[in-house]
């Protein structure tokens, strides 16, 4: 009985690790609609406190912040492209909570 419980826990941990690894670089889902050049993806959003540093850091996928996306297979969640859009995103919140006060 030991041993089933034993197995049991080790094939469990191995698929939470397993399932880790499929998400480290931020995407969540990739989907290509286009052969080779358009894609849907869906990956995490960067922390904002990191958005002017130089290495951007992405939040953890259990935060629910996601970042739905639609364009070329090549984008990155953490690339060039995604740092400006969600910089100007922070920008526009900053803005709007600026104003109301």
């Amino acid at each position: 009985m030991k041993w089933l419980n034993t197995t049991a826990t080790v094939l469990l941990l191995t698929g939470s690790l397993a399932g880790t690894a499929l998400g480290a670089d931020g995407v969540l889902s990739k989907q290509e609609l286009t052969l080779g050049s358009y894609c849907h993806m869906k990956f995490t959003a960067m922390r904002p406190k990191t958005l002017a540093t130089d290495q951007p850091e992405l939040k953890h996928s259990d935060t629910g912040d996601v970042i739905d996306y639609y364009g070329p297979c090549a984008e990155s969640p953490n690339g060039k492209d995604q740092v400006t859009e969600q910089r100007q995103e922070e920008l526009r919140h900053w803005r709007d909570y600026q104003s109301r006060g």
